[in-house]
């Protein structure tokens, strides 16, 4: 069992940035792959960001070139960067690991709200 705590959310301006964290824990596992999905009511959850034990990242078309995905292997943490903050990008976003098991996990999610 793998628990998911996150960390960071809250209210910007737009232009703004925020910096998600998330650190998994728990028992003889291994991380295949963390990432960050956002969901807002009524839509299905969808992809942010993603990163490989290996480094291999991936994005959301919507936030290229403004959010940044990183991890730290050794504390089994990952982060979200975000920058230059829109409208749209307002959700709650949720922490989600595969193991090397193919075991997935998902954190509780954390609110970021883009607003003036």
């Amino acid at each position: 069992q793998v628990q998911l705590v996150e960390s960071g959310g809250g209210l910007v301006q737009p232009g703004g940035s925020l910096r998600l964290s998330c650190v998994a824990s728990g028992r003889s596992f291994t991380i295949y792959r963390m990432g960050w999905y956002r969901q807002t009511p009524g839509k299905q959850r969808e992809l942010v960001a993603s990163i490989t034990e290996g480094g291999t990242t991936t994005y959301a078309d919507s936030v290229k070139g403004r959010f940044t995905i990183s991890r730290d292997g050794a504390k089994n943490t990952v982060y979200l960067q975000m920058n230059s903050l829109k409208f749209e990008d307002t959700a709650d976003y949720y922490c989600h690991v595969i193991t090397r098991r193919a075991e997935n996990y998902w954190g509780q999610g954390t609110q970021v709200a883009v607003s003036s």
